[in-house]
């Protein structure tokens, strides 16, 4: 239990990872975005010490209230999460190389390049009570690759130890660039907190899009190294939105599920689109991954904040 409540960043070690301009501007940018929108919020609240007028309306007692209403909402976040060990297969079932290690520790080092961040797009209708939502994530799942594991199966005909270090079978696992999911959720908005707090739950399902990344220490299969389309995802969760007159901070909670057979293609990918139409088009000729798949399941707990602007439509 304590190994739930514990986040999962602390003490990870720093890696060797190959970082593309695409991944650095990507956090760059997401970064840009939250402290822009922390800029917006503190210009908007000083506007409306001046101008009171822009309040959207009033409440009984005369303060100004922000309830839902129909609109629209535009946001990211960051935030960080605790993921679950896991048993992790490998390879291509009844053939030279199929192992399976259990378990895998996983860290996620949220606040490292490629950082954790996500973005959203949600539309209450009227009423404000219910919507939905597209919520992109990206965090990560790494191996602890120093953790000693049980060990079952065989690389190229070789039978594994029962127990060993991870790093001596496996030099590398991770969905690092990231352990990426794209979801659709609905929403329900609950009784609001006074003027200014409101409370949501929803939950969702949709697709892995991570950056895989898996070499051998031993045998001789090359490294794969691209995004694809691993399975599917969902999530549930728990918020709270503080609403300013325009903008919106909201915390939350989030617990997601990712059941991944992530395709081992042992080539270097370059981007998610060329990377995918790849994977689509083996599919379609019926070509099985080279190396199979690695396959398990990302379960985490995560908490995020972050910052939206809402667009409601004109009261006359």
């Amino acid at each position: 239990m304590t190994g739930i409540l514990t986040l999962g960043w602390s003490g990870a070690a720093a890696t060797d990872r190959n970082r593309s301009p695409l991944e650095t501007i990507s956090a760059l940018a997401a970064s840009a975005l939250l402290v822009i929108s922390t800029a917006g919020t503190i210009m908007e609240q000083s506007a409306l010490s001046n101008d009171p007028a822009r309040a959207e309306r009033k409440t009984s007692d005369g303060g100004a209230s922000t309830l839902p209403t129909k609109e629209t909402m535009i946001g990211a976040f960051t935030g960080v999460p605790y993921t679950y060990p896991s048993p992790v297969t490998i390879g291509t079932e009844g053939s030279g190389t199929d192992f399976t290690i259990d378990p895998v520790h996983w860290y996620t080092d949220p606040f490292h390049n490629p950082i954790y961040y996500g973005v959203r797009v949600a539309r209450w209708l009227t009423g404000g009570k219910v919507g939905g939502m597209i919520d992109f994530i990206h965090s990560k799942a790494m191996a602890e690759l120093d953790q000693e594991a049980n060990f079952s199966g065989q690389i190229d005909d070789q039978p594994l130890p029962e127990r060993s270090r991870i790093r001596d079978v496996v030099k590398k696992m991770e969905f690092s660039h990231g352990h990426n999911m794209l979801l659709f959720t609905g929403l329900l908005r609950l009784p609001s907190i006074g003027a200014h707090l409101s409370p949501y739950v929803g939950a969702g399902a949709g697709a892995l899009l991570p950056h895989t990344e898996l070499a051998l220490t031993k045998g001789q299969h090359p490294r794969t190294y691209e995004y694809n389309f691993a399975g599917p995802a969902g999530q549930a969760l728990a918020g709270i939105e503080i609403r300013l007159a325009r903008m919106s901070i909201f915390i939350e909670y989030k617990f997601t599920y990712g059941k991944y057979e992530a395709p081992l293609s042992e080539k270097n990918g370059s981007w998610l689109g060329s990377d995918l139409w790849r994977q689509f088009s083996r599919w379609l000729n019926d070509e099985p991954p080279p190396g199979g798949h690695v396959t398990t399941e990302i379960v985490s707990h995560q908490v995020i904040g972050g910052l939206a602007v809402r667009f409601a439509p004109t009261t006359p």
